[in-house]
């Protein structure tokens, strides 16, 4: 009993620090989203505030763009040199990324090169995250006692919610005690400023890590090359794993990072009120992963995939469009409620299917090209895209659109990926016997 107590802790303890450093690297990436209409007027000044938050969130966007590239380098690090060693890397990547935008004077001072050194930061971060949770989820998955692997990578995707729960209380906290006047002109860079000074203290933890005991039983670590012919060789289920995380990715973004934006800018919400909903939405993110996770790990992930697809092509658009035919902060919280719950129940059998699928010897690497690319096409630019839909459109319900074919791409990758008698189905039937 002591011993299985023992084991038990010990667990924990090894995903609360594999955790931490995905916490604070998600963390300092979702802070621009955050304040992007701050950033806006400070790095990209325009008498057209739909201009201005264009540039911003193409700027945000293109931190992704550099996703599959850190993908394809990092993830093909990690698979050679180890899980551990390339958590640290990523850690300190991101964090040069951070300090550049926590500290870079605005337009106003140093002309062109204050956009010019805010998207060398971003571009940065992307590198960084584009292997991070592939990292991340690929040592839980290792981890992770047999039948449970559900349970426990769904922590990957959890902890990004203590990160956006965290940057809402922040902006909260900054809303309450400073004026609008203040936090436009430097109060939006206090949460930079905090992330900054965590770096050392996650560096630290990051680094007792131990090496996962199927990455040390594992005779051959591929070369660079090796990767990239793996890579080419697997094309059909990296794109299938793509177009599973599209799902994944668009509606994370907007109901998370595209949130206080959509409340402030679109309905015309205090921004108290829009970070609210924002923490609410991440509360309830972490709350239904693991347990969406662990029911993937008893009925399996066919059945969860499936059915959380088909509701936001059903729901997305007529919830949204509900919104803002009757504004108010009640609504907005119910709406986004009700897409967090269809997010989290998705991802909670997605991310982890998505390690199932990867070849052991460039799991990570698979894992993080697929998810780099979906993100760095789609998810990415979910806030931009938005923005743009409701521009052209002039109806301020049409990010549901977005959503709804993200949804469509999710359920389209679920059934070529465990279709009975195909390639690709064997493929991930044999790696999750329990999906079918």
């Amino acid at each position: 009993m002591n011993n299985t107590g023992t084991a038990r802790a010990s667990k924990l303890s090894t995903v609360l620090r594999v955790t931490s450093g995905n916490f604070l690297e998600m963390f300092d990436f979702f802070l621009y989203g955050f304040y992007a209409t701050y950033i806006a007027q400070t790095f990209f000044p325009s008498n057209d505030e739909y201009a201005s938050l264009i540039l911003t969130f193409a700027t945000f966007g293109a931190g992704f763009l550099m996703r599959p590239l850190g993908a394809i380098i990092l993830g093909s690090y990690i698979d050679r040199i180890g899980r551990r060693k390339g958590l640290i890397l990523t850690l300190g990547i991101m964090a040069c990324g951070t300090i550049l935008i926590a500290f870079v004077p605005g337009y106003a001072t140093i002309g062109i090169f204050a956009p010019v050194l805010v998207l060398t930061g971003r571009l940065l971060q992307g590198f960084s995250a584009g292997v991070e949770l592939g990292g991340v989820s690929v040592y839980l998955s290792e981890m992770a006692t047999p039948g449970h692997k559900g349970f426990y990578v769904s922590w990957q995707s959890a902890s990004q919610q203590v990160a956006i729960m965290f940057s809402a209380v922040l902006g909260y906290l900054l809303s309450q005690s400073l004026l609008p006047a203040q936090i436009s002109a430097w109060g939006w860079r206090i949460p930079f400023f905090i992330g900054c000074m965590i770096v050392p203290v996650i560096f630290v933890i990051r680094r007792s890590l131990q090496e996962t005991e199927e990455f040390l039983a594992r005779k051959h670590h591929p070369m660079f090359k090796e990767v990239v012919r793996s890579m080419v060789s697997n094309w059909l289920v990296v794109g299938a794993g793509m177009m599973l995380v599209v799902m994944t990715t668009v509606s994370f973004y907007l109901i998370t990072v595209y949130t206080p934006t959509f409340g402030k800018s679109i309905l015309k919400l205090s921004s108290a009120d829009s970070l609210l909903v924002t923490f609410c939405v991440g509360m309830s993110n972490f709350i239904w992963l693991p347990v969406m996770g662990a029911l993937s790990d008893r009925i399996g992930r066919w059945p969860v995939l499936v059915t959380f697809t088909v509701l936001p092509i059903l729901t997305a658009y007529p919830m949204l469009s509900w919104l803002v035919a009757n504004i108010s902060f009640e609504n907005m919280l119910v709406t986004e409620l009700w897409l967090s719950f269809i997010y989290a129940s998705y991802n909670g059998a997605a991310v982890v299917a998505l390690t199932e699928m990867m070849p052991p010897h460039v799991r990570t690497v698979g894992f993080s090209l697929a998810y780099s690319l979906a993100t760095a096409i789609f998810g990415g630019f979910t806030p931009m895209i938005s923005t743009w839909l409701i521009e052209v459109t002039g109806d301020k319900a049409a990010p549901g659109y977005w959503m709804s074919f993200a949804a469509l791409c999710g359920l389209t990758a679920t059934l070529i990926l465990y279709r009975r008698g195909g390639r690709l189905g064997s493929a991930a039937q044999s790696a999750n016997p329990q999906a079918s």
